[in-house]
């Protein structure tokens, strides 16, 4: 695949041992960042995007869009599957409705991936700027 294509998954989200760690560190802190601006996949799917880990993509959703870096997932096999940890980049790309029950669908989120080498991921304040104006 090159640049211009794109990949359809099932996105799911939640959190990770390394996500709570870099919470504890901070939410402003590198460590954070570098455990939740992250999405994890199938080895075969970092082949059949023709990237290699570590390369920035593009998760869009109908609900928004991130940067975000691609990693290896740890866990396997899950082709079609890609994991980003809970924070403010996965909850770009989920619906904020709740359906009555207080909890917004966080699994299960169809989404396309697309390699952006070209594009960086936002730290914390360009993030929540971009997003919301503030940061």
């Amino acid at each position: 695949m090159d640049a211009s294509s794109k990949l359809k998954v099932t996105l799911l989200t939640g959190r990770t041992i390394e996500q709570g760690v870099g919470k504890e560190c901070g939410k402003a802190s590198e460590n954070y960042f570098a455990s939740v601006a992250v999405c994890y996949f199938d080895s075969e799917d970092l082949k059949r995007l023709a990237i290699k880990e570590g390369t920035n993509v593009r998760v869009s959703t109908d609900y928004g869009s991130v940067i975000l870096k691609a990693l290896k997932s740890p866990r396997g096999p899950h082709v079609g599957v890609v994991f980003i940890p809970y924070g403010v980049w996965a909850n770009a790309v989920v619906s904020t409705e709740t359906d009555s029950i207080g909890m917004p669908s966080l699994k299960g989120i169809p989404a396309e991936i697309q390699p952006a080498p070209d594009k960086v991921v936002l730290g914390l304040s360009e993030f929540l700027r971009e997003q919301f104006g503030k940061g």
